[in-house]
């Protein structure tokens, strides 16, 4: 069994850090729209565009705040980016109209996009020997905190008054607030010097920009239970009510458990890819037994359903460690923010594109559809191993490159993550 905290200073704040403020993004995520509708009463098609502009926003946040955390330093861009979602869930418990509402959706949008691009140096600096395992970590306690926020948020929406709802909200920018300073006191981690060359590398990387984009094709899975499964069981099967919230529930306890033990062997570029391969045709495997789902008898869609959101959440472990081993080992070490930002970015676009393809396919067109959903996860898993051998070869000429240019006056060489040496207790 995984210990309950992480060994270190660093570590531990970190992980309060993600917890605190996954804790009051979960609020967000549960009541955001009760609030905004019944508690503002703004009109639900104002609210969905207003969330629609947010997003838009926020894909393009990635790869320049990630590029600042390079340059500037982690802890601060970081800690930053917390404050700006302290900001705008206190801006949202105090607004009163359409338009202050887009402005504090962007903000909280844009820090939930940049926060994991500017948290990144973070993370592979004090990750200890085995990175990927602490980064499976930290993905249980971002879970476990949205988790603890949705309970939060129940208390709320039981009462269904404005108040009630303002009163979380607000509880919400507190824990984003206490996250940040929890992140302000972790230990820095030096700027570094960029290579020769353009300076956003990240968008000129095409094997990278590929895998970036195979990605964002399966993050679409993350829409599949949230989304797709929801209208499928209410509208097209004898599922009790109850069930819609048994399958978050177990998606969560199984990620909670089971996401640092899923890492531990994906710690090889050659592992990440194959976990990919893998949780294709785990989602294959789970989108057939939800399309079978009409017509069974209620305690054979029971059955069946918690069969296939067990595999398909084993499918979203192997994806999500696949990608954090991925996104980190193949992006070059003094540049690994605007990486990941980039890499953010194909997160963000397969989740925003996520409900109109899967209510096309799954709702509208019903068991094929789903069979099309998990074919196309299957060979967008087999299309990753080739990409990562592509983009392995594009890192190891980029690097034989950089070891061949002469440095420029000011240019340092740049420290290994596990060195000791540059990093400051302040």
């Amino acid at each position: 069994m995984p210990a309950l905290l992480p060994p270190g200073r660093p570590q531990r704040l970190l992980a309060a850090a993600t917890l605190l403020t996954m804790l009051g993004y979960g609020i967000y995520l549960t009541a955001g729209v009760l609030y905004l509708t019944r508690g503002l009463h703004l009109p639900a098609a104002q609210v969905g565009l207003g969330m629609s502009v947010a997003g838009a926003v926020s894909l393009a946040a990635g790869i320049p705040i990630g590029h600042l955390a390079d340059r500037v330093g982690a802890r601060a861009v970081y800690t930053v980016t917390l404050l700006v979602g302290g900001l705008a869930m206190a801006g949202l418990s105090l607004t009163r109209d359409f338009g202050t509402f887009v402005v504090c959706a962007t903000l909280s949008a844009v820090a939930q996009a940049a926060g994991p691009a500017a948290r990144s140096p973070l993370v592979q600096r004090y990750g200890g020997e085995k990175p990927a395992e602490f980064r499976g970590y930290l993905r249980a306690v971002t879970n476990l905190g949205i988790a603890a926020g949705s309970v939060v948020a129940a208390w709320a929406i039981g009462r269904d008054t404005r108040s009630a709802y303002v009163l979380i909200i607000g509880a919400s920018a507190v824990s984003y607030a206490i996250g940040a300073a929890m992140a302000a006191f972790m230990p820095s981690v030096p700027p570094l010097n960029a290579r020769p060359g353009p300076r956003w590398i990240a968008l000129r990387d095409r094997p990278y920009v590929v895998l970036t984009v195979l990605d964002g094709l399966m993050a679409m899975q993350y829409r599949v239970l949230t989304v797709a499964v929801p209208l499928w069981l209410l509208g097209r099967t004898s599922a009790p009510h109850w069930s819609v919230s048994a399958v978050m529930l177990a998606n969560t306890a199984l990620v909670v458990c089971l996401q640092v033990r899923g890492s531990r062997t994906i710690d090889t570029v050659p592992a990440a890819a194959a976990a990919f391969r893998k949780a294709g045709f785990a989602f294959l495997l789970a989108c057939a037994a939800l399309s079978a789902l009409p017509g069974l008898p209620t305690w054979a869609v029971v059955l069946v359903l918690l069969a296939a959101v067990t595999i398909h959440t084993f499918g979203e472990i192997w994806q999500a460690a696949g990608g954090f081993e991925l996104s980190f080992a193949l992006a070059p070490k003094e540049s690994l923010g605007q990486y990941q930002g980039l890499f953010g970015m194909g997160l963000g676009l397969g989740t925003t594109l996520g409900p109109s393809v899967l209510i096309a396919l799954c709702i509208d067109q019903g068991r094929i559809g789903w069979w099309i959903v998990g074919l196309g996860f299957a060979l967008t898993g087999l299309a990753i191993p080739p990409t990562t051998r592509w983009a392995e070869r594009a890192l190891a000429k980029s690097h034989l490159q950089s070891d061949a240019a002469p440095l420029t006056p000011g240019d340092h060489q740049v420290p290994s993550p596990a060195a000791g040496t540059g990093v400051s207790d302040s």
